[in-house]
């Protein structure tokens, strides 16, 4: 479909169009979650893997540093890459991320992962749900969420060297706040510029990057959540 085929949409091609984009964008959101899950799962039952990567600073850093990078290929060069290649990043994303959340493992008992994990989709569920179907304009909001979100990266870094207690919940139940916000901010964007328009590899491209934008919402979230209510071992 073209850029003018796009004016003559009735208003319920338009709908069907949004939910046909939108349906592909949980779908690979979802595949990235199993992913992560399942690698984080596996390492955490392995002793020998579990140490080579929560023991090495180096490898747990150098894997952290792979995840960034990727996720600035992915966004810098989204319209140079081929789908197969955006594809493959993301998925090696998710890869990636597994590997190092697996300390979650260590920390947290897995009844709390669990059921935070649960919870975290409820509330991730809530509020997609919302930012796809309001009519209000979230913009502003979205604007908001951003600059509180570069003020949690920035008391986060001051918080590894300081090691403060009261700064390490107010960021968490802030990071709540936030990532709660820019799931139904990122989803009512996502859904504005969803597949009108869009044709094979540059919709699956912007499917994906749709997924990884809401994928990363939904793993920051749970994380927060974790911290406020997972049982440490």
């Amino acid at each position: 479909m073209n850029s003018l085929n796009q004016f003559s949409l009735t208003q319920e091609e338009v709908k069907a169009e949004q939910a046909s984009f939108m349906s592909k964008v949980y779908a690979w959101m979802g595949i990235a979650l199993l992913i992560t899950g399942i690698t984080a799962w596996y390492v955490a039952q392995s002793q020998q893997l579990l140490e080579a990567i929560v023991m090495n600073r180096g490898m747990f850093f150098g894997l952290m540093i792979g995840e960034l990078a990727l996720v600035f290929i992915i966004s810098a060069r989204i319209n140079k890459l081929s789908a197969a290649a955006v594809t493959a990043m993301f998925v090696a994303y998710s890869l990636l991320n597994g590997l190092t959340l697996s300390i979650l493992f260590v920390v947290y008992t897995s009844a709390s992962i669990s059921s935070t994990f649960f919870i975290t989709s409820l509330t991730f569920g809530a509020m997609s749900a919302y930012g796809y179907f309001t009519k209000k304009d979230l913009t502003s909001l979205g604007n908001i969420m951003y600059m509180a979100l570069i003020g949690i990266i920035i008391a986060s870094v001051v918080n590894w060297f300081a090691q403060n207690e009261a700064l390490y919940w107010i960021i968490s139940y802030v990071g709540v706040l936030v990532f709660t916000g820019l799931t139904a901010y990122d989803t009512q964007k996502i859904k504005q510029l969803s597949g009108i328009g869009l044709e094979g590899e540059a919709e699956r491209k912007g499917a994906i990057m749709g997924a990884l934008t809401l994928y990363l919402d939904f793993i920051n979230l749970f994380i927060m959540l974790l911290r406020i209510l997972g049982d440490r071992r």
